[in-house]
């Protein structure tokens, strides 16, 4: 067998995140993005994605109202700190702010021309601003209660505001004369307004189960639709939009009426979570919406169900429906069978999922991922577009857990375990419940499917038991769900299950408890094999390997075991994570394995070596689902934070990378070297920058130091370079000049940086503060050392000065007398030396003459003696 290449990082490209916690949102004139307030943040998303494109950081408090101008340049906010805010988006920077209100601000609103704000606020006020300016126009009073809508008309030329509130009114404010000019009354708070397409009806939705159209020529009202449902919204439908014309071509089939042209067809959304459309002529339903995810079957549901807003889109996009549990759905109408109309839900994105429980790949191309949260249904996910492709709904009670199998006949089933102690197993193909499994008297914390065979599935439940689910009378074309039954039920532990994992050749089952064991049983018979005891705290996660004969386990005591599952003894314990480990999963093999936990972390470990070779840290909180891909061994990680992390193996893209960028590296070094040589010194910092090397900088800055005549070449070097990279060029200044052997050249390039800097651009280097701060210490440093080796210099030439050994300084005036009186004196001395020398001359050849005669005589004397000796020597 050739030999596993092990994995050794991973990366998180994809990641699904809150963007939207419920309250206020604006969406852009072409639908291209939506502006969503998410606690005290506001998130800019892309509405084709779900993707984050951008984070406004609000104030720490809640954001309450949010308002986009007309060209979608501007965003206005406003927080329970009641400051209204003025974005701009294309540098997402803050222009201006200020506060108008005694209360937070309810609502905001722009008008066409884009140069007037209106603010709603909880005190009762209307205010209007000039966006410009910032300075407030119109002062409106005379609510009794909380203002809850706000819009201007949008006719530029009609200068009229309207503003809706909780004392059941709605008020029609003319800016012109600064006065209200109507009064309109309802019955309960009024949630949402709308002018008609022509601009002359005014329609107004309420708590009060009515929808008024009012005649904005003499204020009065046209028509009342009752509409049996507390109202969040009210939009109504241009004649141009698709709607109008699926609507025009349905009543025509019907054999109605031709349809009035001055009818006014308009949609409403309540509590009752069914997008209904209705007709002003007769106040007549058209259509409604037989049922949705939002849908409220009985009045014993909690709040978090039903439409908050709707939004009619431009063009073909269709129908923007927000629900309570911050979903935002998109609807378009499309005609059915014999001139029937359809709602289809054409996209689904989910702002918030709350806390994620479990999640699991589904299919055999792992396109699309299963995941369980805080809430009764089942949110099944596309990976490549990231929105949530459908939802599971029948379970009664929070989904705990969930698996996912595809069986020999190609069909990709779910299995899912609720608190209301029932399992449920369905169809991805036809998003429907197939089957529902009842005898479970407690929560069901685990399922697990059949590895091989693939007909049957696990539970374990909080009543200590587990049951094997059969699927053999399942039929393929069955339209409503049918009982389950159990084949085997066994009390396996003391305490309750947490995790279930099959074997994959489906002879065992090995469950995780609370009670700090994990069991293995036989199938399909439930028959105790071996208890695995060793655990310090209750059993999170189990999983068998994919081929040693041996199972992991995850605990709460911080630690990782492996089992061997002959005699359940622990071969291995892994210890890292500072907090409980929720979840341990094997990939590449079984010869590495990934583990995540309670501190957020996600680890990957290699078997043999016992070593942590990776720890990423994406997660704010705890970590509770992790899950697998078996073909791609692509990781998706979820947990308290309500974040879906999507991990891919980057071992293989990182390795080329390095070798990619050794190579280059390689060549940029022998260009260097090819430049130092040639003495380019501007092409050579310049690589030198490209390559991060501060020694070869120091180097050229050393050598460009001692050759005066390359200084232009710095200068020339220093133009080419960026704000960044004079921020890394004075970093590394700063390290040199904190030693004194290098310092004269930190100085040398600082006075170069500086005189060629102006201060503006020196100031907008990012960081100078902190690099100023670590600099000047140091040159302080330099510079008093100077002065006190010059001062030092002074005791030594004072001291040379004594000794004689240089003469000592005068004034430069006498220098300057003495040196002309010096050149004088050394002409005369120059002629008075020539005449001496040469009188010399004259002396020195009458002495040889003289020496000359004198030698002759000398020489006739000694003869004379030399004779009279002799004479003498005879006569003796």
């Amino acid at each position: 067998m050739a030999s596993v290449a092990l994995k050794k990082n991973y990366r998180c490209l994809q990641s699904l995140q809150q963007f939207y916690s419920g309250g206020p949102f604006a969406v852009s004139f072409d639908g291209s993005f939506i502006i969503c307030a998410c606690g005290d943040t506001i998130k800019i998303v892309d509405s084709s994605n779900a993707s984050i494109k951008s984070t406004i950081e609000g104030d720490s408090e809640s954001v309450t109202a949010l308002a986009l101008s007309p060209n979608n340049n501007f965003l206005f906010s406003s927080s329970h700190s009641r400051q209204i805010r003025v974005w701009e988006l294309s540098t997402l920077k803050c222009l201006r702010s200020w506060k108008g209100h005694e209360g937070p601000v309810m609502g905001l609103a722009c008008d066409t021309s884009g140069g007037l704000l209106a603010t709603a606020g909880a005190d009762r006020k209307v205010l209007v601003w000039d966006v410009d300016g910032g300075f407030c126009t119109h002062y409106f009073k005379g609510h009794k209660g909380v203002v809850t809508c706000i819009m201007f008309h949008p006719d530029p030329n009609r200068l009229i505001l309207f503003s809706g509130s909780d004392d059941s009114t709605v008020r029609v404010w003319d800016l012109t004369s600064k006065k209200c000019v109507a009064t309109l009354e309802h019955r309960s708070t009024v949630t949402s307004l709308e002018v008609s397409e022509d601009g002359w009806t005014l329609l107004s939705a309420g708590r009060d189960k009515l929808v008024n159209l009012w005649n904005l020529r003499e204020y009065g009202s046209k028509i009342t639709v009752p509409t049996y449902e507390t109202l969040e919204g009210v939009c109504v439908i241009d004649s141009g939009s698709p709607y109008a014309s699926c609507l025009a071509s349905c009543i025509q089939q019907h054999g109605k009426k031709r349809a009035d042209s001055a009818a006014i067809y308009f949609v409403t959304v309540g509590e009752r979570g069914l997008v209904r459309i209705w007709s002003s002529d007769g106040a007549v339903c058209l259509f409604e919406q037989k049922s949705s995810d939002v849908t409220v079957s009985s009045d014993e549901e909690d709040l978090k169900r039903g439409f908050t807003a709707v939004v009619m889109l431009p063009s073909d996009q269709g129908l923007l429906c927000v629900t309570a549990d911050q979903q935002f759905l998109y609807y378009s109408l499309t005609e059915h069978t014999e001139g029937c109309l359809k709602l289809m839900l054409s996209k689904r994105l989910v702002g918030y999922n709350e806390e994620i429980a479990d999640m699991k790949f589904l299919g055999d191309e792992e396109q699309f991922l299963a995941v369980a949260t805080s809430v009764e249904h089942v949110r099944v996910y596309d990976l490549a577009s990231m929105s949530c492709s459908y939802v599971l709904a029948g379970h009664t009670e929070i989904v705990l857990c969930l698996d996912t199998c595809v069986t020999r006949s190609g069909r990709t089933l779910i299995a899912t375990g609720s608190k209301d102690n029932s399992v449920r197993l369905w169809d991805s193909e036809r998003r429907s419940c197939i089957g529902v499994g009842i005898g479970h008297t407690g929560a069901i914390g685990a399922v697990a499917f059949s590895k091989s065979k693939r007909n049957f599935f696990v539970s374990g439940s909080s009543d200590r038991t587990l049951k094997v689910w059969s699927l053999d009378s399942l039929a393929d074309d069955a339209e409503e769900a049918s009982n389950l039954k159990a084949k085997a039920v066994v009390a396996a532990h003391d305490k309750d299950i947490n995790s279930l994992a099959v074997a994959p050749n489906d002879s065992l089952v090995c469950s995780g408890s609370q009670d700090r064991t994990a069991c293995l049983w036989h199938l399909p018979d439930l028959v105790f094999l071996v208890a695995l005891k060793g655990h310090k705290r209750g059993i999170w996660s189990v999983e068998f390997s994919p081929v040693d004969q041996c199972v992991i386990t995850a605990s709460g005591d911080k630690t990782i075991k492996i089992w061997a599952i002959s005699d359940g003894s622990c071969l291995k314990t892994f210890e890292g994570h500072t907090s409980s480990v929720t979840r341990a999963s094997f990939i590449t093999r079984g010869t590495q394995f990934v583990s995540c936990g309670g501190d957020g972390l996600v680890k990957l470990w290699t078997v043999k070596t016992n070593e942590c070779i990776a720890t990423y840290d994406q997660h704010e909180d705890k970590i509770w689902a992790l899950a697998i891909g078996r073909k791609t061994e692509m990781l998706a990680t979820g947990g308290t934070d309500a974040v879906i992390n999507l991990w891919h193996d980057s071992t293989a893209s990182e390795k080329d990378e390095a070798f990619r960028k050794e190579e280059e590296g390689v060549l940029k070094g022998q260009e260097l070297e090819n430049a130092v040589s040639d003495a380019d010194y501007t092409k050579a910092v310049q690589i030198a920058f490209e390559l991060r090397r501060p020694h070869k900088l120091l180097e050229l800055f050393g050598e460009i130091n001692r050759k005066r005549h390359a200084e232009g070449q710095i200068e020339k070097a220093f133009h080419a370079l960026g704000k960044e990279e004079y921020r890394l060029l004075l970093e590394y200044v700063r390290e040199w000049n904190t030693k004194p052997k290098l310092c004269h050249i930190a100085q040398f390039v600082l006075f170069r940086v500086f005189n060629m800097l102006p201060p503006k651009e020196i100031i907008e280097i990012r960081g100078i503060g902190e690099l100023l701060e670590g600099l000047i210490p140091y040159c302080q440093r330099h510079f008093s050392r100077i002065d006190g080796l010059e001062r030092s210099t002074f005791l030594l030439d004072y001291t040379l000065t004594g000794m004689s050994v240089i003469e000592p300084e005068i004034e430069e005036r006498e220098i300057e007398d003495k040196s002309v009186k010096h050149s004088k004196d050394a002409d005369e001395e120059q002629l008075a030396k020539t005449a001496m020398v040469e009188q010399e001359q004259e002396q020195d050849h009458a002495k040889q003459k003289e020496k000359c005669s004198s030698k002759k005589r000398k020489s006739y004397k000694s003869r004379d003696v030399a004779n009279k000796k002799v004479k003498g020597m005879d006569f003796i």
